[in-house]
């Protein structure tokens, strides 16, 4: 067991229920196989890190996909919203003895692995990584110890969210990493060369 872990937040892919912001713009259908490229997308950049890994699925968690569960453990979120959710997970997860937990969803194309062991790295000097998400999000979320404030009164979904979660990091040492885009809207991937393929331009 590594003293590192990496939760995968994921939502089951499921036709009406993917990206449905997306989904405005482009179809059902099309937002379906953009979420299905994006899974792949997050297991290929993740499956050779060294830390532990655990996908955590919005509904029910799935035995046969793309997720082999001899590199990935598997649990299905619980929580009331996506603030509970994150901090039951944390919370999981620290008390099953990890040193750092880190948390990304599955919705970036442009994340690396570098990234992610550039966020675990920084944790040995600051108590809290998070990495800015062009929207005012954060597609990254890793400490060492609970916060639990921060998963508490929050917009999810909004531009406020990031601000208001450094509004309730004050007294700790906060890393920010580089700001990427996560997908959620035409916007985000109508200029991106990865996606031309299901925009039919």
């Amino acid at each position: 067991m590594s003293k590192n872990l990496l939760l995968i937040f994921t939502r089951n892919p499921e036709l009406g229920k993917a990206k449905t912001r997306l989904a405005k713009s482009v179809g059902d259908e099309t937002a379906l196989d953009i979420y299905k490229f994006l899974l792949n997308r997050t297991k290929e950049i993740t499956q050779d890190l060294t830390c532990d890994k655990v996908v955590y699925y919005s509904v029910k968690v799935r035995n046969n996909d793309i997720w082999d569960a001899k590199i990935y453990q598997k649990h299905q979120q619980e929580g009331e919203d996506l603030g509970f959710r994150m901090q039951n997970a944390f919370q999981n997860s620290f008390n099953a003895g990890y040193d750092k937990v880190m948390i990304i969803g599955s919705d970036l194309y442009d994340l690396t692995p570098n990234h992610i062991n550039e966020a675990f790295n920084k944790l040995d000097n600051n108590d809290v990584v998070i990495g800015p998400a062009e929207d005012g999000g954060y597609y990254l979320l890793g400490m060492k110890n609970l916060q639990p404030n921060i998963f508490e009164n929050k917009a999810w979904g909004t531009e406020t969210v990031r601000k208001d979660t450094l509004n309730d990091l004050q007294k700790v040492s906060v890393h920010l990493l580089e700001e990427l885009n996560d997908v959620d809207v035409i916007e985000d991937i109508e200029n991106h060369p990865a996606f031309q393929k299901f925009l039919n331009i």
